[in-house]
């Protein structure tokens, strides 16, 4: 199916428009989920952990490569010159998606751990010294807390966490108390990818500039669901992974305030991040180009547009919407089960539920059996190991859903996994 098609099939006001109807207006898209794994349909539940691509963002990246490959910015070839508009065209489209002043504000990265580091020490170095604070939380990915470990060490600056409620929701009591004059910069998650809690983001920000600080907001499980305005939020950076939200892995963004983004010295060394460069010194483009060394993942970043496009094209609001939906049903049924622990929020949570179950049942046993049936979860520590020993657990079961997963898949997840916990029971008895 072509963007185009897609475009007008989901736009059409005669289309109907209903929440429950999107999975069957877009499955046809993704065709990795029209096969069978292990002799039964494939079920995957796996979509916090990277989303499937849609046919739109396959063609998207085939055809630069069949009909556009050149490197961009430096050529006075058609090709190169293609290649830079579709490159170039695809930030635009990054900057509308999530409403940014400008497309100067949108930085390419590998993904958003890089995003991360990326401020850590093009910012961080530069701006912090001894007996600086950094609040984080606990439920953080080690991506937001590995790299400000790391700062800390060479700067002097202290860490602070942020604990979660007894409801598994962030603390925004505690976090009124942790701030100070000497906070310098909060880095949370928006959406937690174990709790599945939304962190009241605008709020986080309002507190955190009123003392002065700057505020990096994790992206990575909020801007595949829901509509996402960094102006409306006011954040100071915002960081995203694009294999979460339709587009391949290697490609990801950093949003930042221009202004900053200006100040902040460069993160590496090498061509297309210069102005000019002398034996002895070198001056640096404007952002985002500042930020981009070295030849980009050009195919990856165009296809990093078609998946915006496509998601446009469905609209953010219907997915959030559709995604709540699903949510409240999965979370209906787990509860059912005897003897399961779901982590996190029963109410206003993102489309995932980690769980354990009672009676020594590890987490990995629970997804190597799944997978016989079909269904993909995730299991482990979902790179949370703080937040996991918080709770006092070693793993979690995790399944997490997307806008094309349906309350049928979620069905037939549900009888493999009672079905999975008898067989456990049965031989642990």
């Amino acid at each position: 199916m072509t963007l185009a098609y897609v475009k007008s099939s989901l736009t059409d006001p005669s289309t109907d428009s209903s929440a429950s109807s999107l999975a069957d207006k877009v499955r046809a898209d993704f065709p990795i989920l029209d096969q069978e794994v292990n002799g039964k349909p494939l079920i995957y539940f796996d979509n916090a952990a990277s989303s499937q691509k849609p046919i739109a963002v396959l063609n998207a990246w085939r055809s630069y490569y069949e009909h556009d490959n050149a490197n961009v910015h430096r050529g006075a070839h058609t090709l190169s010159g293609r290649a830079t508009d579709a490159y170039e065209g695809a930030r635009e489209k990054v900057a509308k998606f999530i409403n940014a002043r400008s497309p100067q504000e949108i930085i390419y990265t590998r993904n958003a751990s890089e995003a991360i580091n990326l401020v850590a020490y093009a910012w961080g170095l530069d701006s912090l010294q001894k007996g600086d604070e950094i609040i984080l939380t606990v439920m953080e990915h080690h991506s937001n807390i590995v790299p400000w470990q790391l700062i800390a060490q060479r700067t002097g600056a202290v860490l602070k966490f942020v604990i979660p409620t007894p409801t598994g929701e962030f603390d925004l009591e505690q976090y009124k108390s942790l701030l100070s004059d000497k906070t310098k910069l909060v880095s949370v998650v928006h959406v937690s990818n174990t709790l599945g809690c939304v962190s009241p983001v605008s709020e986080i920000i309002q507190l955190a500039h009123a003392r002065g600080a700057k505020v990096l907001i994790d992206a990575c499980q909020s801007i595949p669901h829901m509509p996402i305005d960094v102006q409306s939020m006011d954040c100071d950076w915002l960081v995203a992974s694009g294999h979460k939200m339709c587009a391949p892995t290697g490609i990801g963004f950093l949003y930042g305030k221009l202004d900053l983004l200006r100040s902040m010295s460069p993160f590496m060394g090498g061509g297309e991040m210069i102005a000019e460069v002398f034996l002895d010194r070198s001056t640096y483009a404007e952002p985002p180009h500042k930020f981009e060394a070295g030849t980009p993942a050009i195919g990856e970043a165009i296809a990093l547009g078609a998946a915006v496009d496509y998601l446009t094209a469905i609209g953010m609001d219907k997915i959030h919407a559709y995604e709540q939906e699903l949510t409240s049903y999965l979370i209906e049924q787990l509860q059912q089960i005897p003897d399961l622990t779901i982590y996190g929020p029963l109410t206003n949570r993102a489309g995932l539920a980690a769980f354990t179950v009672k009676g020594d049942i590890h987490a990995n046993d629970i997804a190597a059996m799944l997978d016989q049936s079909g269904v993909a979860i995730r299991s482990g520590h979902h790179c949370t190991q703080p937040l996991h020993r918080h709770l006092g657990i070693s793993g979690t079961a995790r399944a997490s859903l997307y806008f094309y997963n349906t309350k049928s898949e979620i069905d037939g997840f549900i009888t493999v996994l009672k079905d999975t916990l008898s067989f456990f029971h049965s031989v642990m008895s």
